[in-house]
């Protein structure tokens, strides 16, 4: 197998892996710290903010390389095993319909972004 197809396979499981999550976090047998990990996880997945923007050299893809296999490994230490095996064969399945695009999810991750940014600011201005 060449490197770039373990990059490739490596990045197909990352994305069955975050679609699974997506999946059991909705599932009712989930605690509800994982849920919040895992919409979290999912969420920044999705989010087209990144916490280091990718146009800075070597830095702006270091995120996306740590932080995200970090949050997708916490998360499935969190969801009981059974929960997770379910969620997997959920996502690998081929007829399984797609979710629709979620507005009030997407709406609450730029509104988390634009506090942040906006408390951000305030820090800066108070203390400059």
């Amino acid at each position: 197998m060449t490197q770039r197809e373990t990059w490739k396979t490596r990045a197909r499981r990352l994305k069955t892996e975050l679609v699974a999550l997506s999946i059991a976090y909705r599932d009712p047998r989930t605690p509800w710290y994982a849920k919040v990990v895992a919409a979290c996880v999912v969420g920044y997945a999705l989010s087209p903010l990144d916490l280091i923007p990718d146009p800075i050299p070597v830095l702006g893809y270091l995120d996306d390389l740590i932080l995200l296999p970090l949050g997708v490994a916490l998360a499935i230490r969190l969801i009981p095993r059974q929960v997770l095996e379910d969620a997997r064969t959920a996502a690998r399945d081929p007829e399984r319909p797609r979710a629709p695009a979620n507005r009030v999810a997407a709406a609450a991750i730029v509104l988390v972004w634009l506090a942040l940014a906006a408390i951000t600011v305030w820090l800066v201005m108070r203390f400059v």
